[in-house]
């Protein structure tokens, strides 16, 4: 009997056929996953600046202590409008340098775009939290990987309050110093250039009682409303910004596709709500 011919048509039983078209439908995803974060990738390492017009994953940094727990209302808030949401667990409880924390927000906003396949990154800086965003931003190389920053409630410029624990020695660690008012790391950060490409907006409250004097968390070059300057009667204090209703709205607005409002006394009735 005539053996088969090399290369003559050989059927597949309907199983085995599904089966290779399933394998080759898996690797066909696999490919067009790893061209995503290829092309992302590129975009990250050539300074291309982030499409304003595509929100990609959003990160959340907490403040002085690292509490993940603060800033879970305002990341469920997130998610109810289909965002996916991380809250970046810092180093050493975010106490010891901020340098290292800037360093984990790096290793969360590459972990969090491969994952995704996002081309950039939100992030939203939580207290010192803001401050540890704006070192990956300046410092870092973040500027090329992140599309909006908000801070919140941050010491931009320090606060009174770390001054006064880095006189008192051994009760203020390092990141507490590091927040004091014209330590060599804001010092640094207050020195360097704002980087274009990315949008920045920073919220604060004029009745925050950690970050002393509140106008801390404002910067010459950002956007930087205080909540009373859009609802007057707000009472806001630091440790109520992330779970604040007005707060969460701004947020929400302020990390859509269209571009970061600049808001009124008149959106006061509708933020609060």
């Amino acid at each position: 009997m005539m053996g088969r011919m090399p290369g003559a048509h050989v059927s597949l039983a309907p199983a085995r056929r599904r089966l290779v078209l399933g394998v080759l439908g898996a690797l066909v995803v696999v490919a067009l996953a790893a061209a995503a974060w290829t092309y992302a990738s590129r975009r990250a390492t050539t300074g291309e600046p982030a499409d304003q017009s595509k929100p990609g994953p959003v990160l959340l940094v907490p403040g002085y202590g690292g509490s993940t727990a603060s800033l879970e209302t305002l990341a469920r808030a997130l998610r109810d409008t289909g965002r996916d949401v991380t809250v970046v667990a810092l180093p050493d409880q975010a106490l010891g340098d901020l340098t290292d924390q800037a360093n984990a927000l790096a290793s969360a906003a590459d972990a969090s775009r491969k994952r995704t396949g996002a081309a950039s990154v939100d992030v939203v800086g939580y207290s010192a939290g803001g401050v540890v965003a704006r070192i990956w931003v300046l410092e870092d190389g973040g500027a090329q990987q992140l599309r909006r920053l908000v801070t919140l409630g941050s010491p931009l410029h320090g606060t009174d309050l770390a001054q006064l624990g880095a006189a008192l020695g051994g009760s203020c660690p390092l990141a507490c110093q590091q927040l004091a008012p014209d330590s060599p790391v804001l010092d640094q950060l207050l020195d360097t250039t704002q980087p274009e490409g990315p949008a920045y907006l920073s919220i604060w409250s004029t009745s925050d009682d950690i970050v002393l004097p509140p106008d801390s968390a404002v910067l010459p070059d950002v956007s930087s409303p205080s909540l009373q300057s859009i609802c007057p009667a707000s009472r806001t204090r630091h440790s109520n910004l992330p779970t604040d209703h007005q707060v969460i709205a701004m947020i929400r607005e302020a990390l859509a596709a269209t571009p970061v409002p600049t808001w009124t006394r008149a959106d006061c009735a509708r933020l609060s709500s």
